[in-house]
């Protein structure tokens, strides 16, 4: 079975850098995609960032510049270094792993950008 748990979250000030990790077991991971979604208070879920198997990774045009996926396939981990936040990248984030026919998630990481 698919587990998916983060660990990073936590607060800071605007222009500050946060460091997301989840850790992934239950699967090989070699097909498909791992990535980071979040959800804000009133908002829908939306894709942040995601990463193939051979590394290729895509963004939302408002973290581009900002946020860097990142994956180790040896330890079944994958990354999500934030830098230069904002208050509207306040949200809880979740990890995801889609295998092209099902969607696993993470329990989610609070991140809240105040001054």
């Amino acid at each position: 079975q698919v587990q998916l748990v983060e660990s990073g979250g936590g607060s800071v000030q605007p222009g500050g850098s946060l460091k997301l990790s989840c850790t992934a077991s239950g699967s090989s991971f070699e097909t498909g995609t791992l990535g980071w979604y979040r959800q804000a208070p009133g908002e829908v879920r939306e894709v942040v960032a995601t990463i193939t198997t051979n590394g290729i990774a895509n963004y939302i045009d408002s973290v581009k510049g900002r946020f860097t996926i990142s994956r180790d396939k040896a330890d079944n981990k994958v990354y999500l270094q934030m830098d230069t936040l904002k208050p509207e990248d306040t949200a809880v984030y979740y990890c995801n792993y889609y295998n092209f026919r099902n969607y696993y998630w993470g329990q989610g990481t609070q991140v809240t950008v105040s001054s």
